[in-house]
């Protein structure tokens, strides 16, 4: 697919400047603020740039909703027979760039416009179900590219030797459970009863007499990427400040939600699953549960018990 080969190569790009971007001037911040209140860093604007150029030259793609704007771009070609449309976080986990931590990005890929489509950018709205293909990459000790299409999950790992992706894990399974929990625990005193309840499960569960581990970068890619492979479970619940949750729908969960379903994982609202959610809004935010089958399935019973 020239979608997924454009994010390959904007990845690889993205990760060697990402690497000298100290040394060039390229890290802090640009002095901005974006439509969402949050301060503007100099490689969320560079990542963001990068991506979108490799993505309209790929010719497939009609239109791109990214994290960094406040609305999408449509190009030329939008509403063409067989074009795409992409949901991006360019950089995500930004907050990391400055202490050399680990990034990463995150798409999502859905049907184009059709041609008699009066807003061509409606087209990354809907349902998750929509996608045909969702992924990210990592940028840390390795540069990870991991892709889902056609209910399978396939991980590659960048030779730096020839700047190419090597496959290394073909149909990329999730353990059932696992052994740890990702979440920023100094958010708990805005938390309602089922999320305390599910770190109060978490932290006294034993699984093969082997206490869970708390795991938790600041990234949410690098944890997910974690508990794909080791199984466990990410989570972001709603808080106080933001009832409506904290992860973007389009841009976060509704791609790692294909991912994860597609690697016999699970998504879940806590109350709903991720890729059933109806996207009305570009920046529609969402509670996030995602990881193995067993510990989301904690998540909706916290749920369930709290409501009860």
């Amino acid at each position: 697919m020239a979608v997924l080969e454009a994010l390959a190569a904007g990845g690889v790009r993205l990760a060697r400047e990402i690497a000298g971007a100290a040394l060039v001037g390229g890290l802090g911040e640009t002095g901005d603020v974006n439509s969402h209140g949050d301060r503007v860093r100099r490689l969320d604007v560079r990542a963001n740039d990068l991506l979108l150029t490799a993505l309209e030259a790929s010719g497939v793609v009609s239109v791109v909703a990214s994290e960094e704007l406040p609305t999408p771009v449509a190009w030329p070609h939008a509403g063409a027979a067989g074009t795409l449309s992409v949901c991006l976080d360019p950089l995500d986990g930004s907050l990391n760039t400055d202490v050399a931590g680990v990034l990463g990005t995150i798409f999502g890929i859905r049907p184009g416009s059709g041609a008699r489509e009066a807003d061509p950018t409606r087209a990354v709205l809907g349902a998750g179900t929509r996608q045909v293909a969702a992924g990210y990459l990592v940028y840390g000790p390795a540069t990870v590219f991991v892709y889902a299409a056609e209910a399978r999950v396939h991980a590659f790992v960048l030779d730096p030797a020839d700047g190419q992706f090597r496959l290394t894990r073909a149909g990329v399974h999730t353990p059932s459970s696992g052994r740890t929990y990702a979440v920023n625990d100094a958010n708990w005193p805005c938390w309602g009863p089922a999320s305390r309840a599910l770190v109060e499960r978490l932290r006294m569960a034993r699984n093969e007499d082997v206490p869970y581990a708390l795991r938790y970068s600041g990234a949410l890619v690098a944890d997910f990427h974690r508990t794909l492979v080791e199984g466990g479970i990410y989570f972001y619940p709603e808080d106080a400040g933001r009832p409506e949750g904290r992860i973007r729908l389009l841009y976060e969960a509704a791609p790692l939600a294909l991912v994860a379903e597609a690697a016999a994982g699970r998504a879940s609202t806590g109350r709903a699953r991720i890729l059933d959610v109806v996207a009305t809004d570009y920046h529609q935010r969402t509670p996030l549960y995602i990881g193995s089958a067993e510990e989301v399935a904690w998540a909706e019973r916290c749920y369930r018990e709290a409501r009860a």
